[in-house]
């Protein structure tokens, strides 16, 4: 009896230790980012609808800045902010930053949605 015991209360430690591992390796990998935003910027897989507010209207003002179609990119970038509560630093690039929701919204047609 005592040897179930100590083979059932093993097993269940292996499984615990299974249930933490991807959570550590993820906040790993999401490590070097957080030197470049704050804690309300930052997008953490499912965690991300409990994140403070952000001025989606200010952050994508300046995303746009810079674009050819500033009113096209500024309404698109506003949808993706509300959506993904991210948006990525300065005027081009760096859309992994946002994580999966930012960089895999896409169009009808294919071509990524968000600036």
């Amino acid at each position: 009896m005592e040897k179930k015991r100590k083979s059932l209360l093993l097993l269940l430690l292996l499984a615990a230790m299974l249930f933490c591992m991807p959570n550590v390796s993820y906040a790993v990998s999401n490590a070097n980012f957080q030197g470049h935003l704050t804690n309300s910027e930052l997008v953490k897989g499912p965690n991300r609808r409990l994140l403070s507010f952000v001025d989606c209207g200010a952050k994508c003002r300046v995303r746009c800045s810079l674009h050819s179609r500033p009113k096209i990119c500024t309404r698109a970038c506003g949808t993706c902010c509300v959506r993904c509560k991210c948006v990525p630093p300065g005027t081009y690039g760096n859309r992994e930053v946002c994580g999966k929701c930012y960089t895999d919204m896409i169009t009808h047609g294919n071509k990524p949605k968000c600036p």
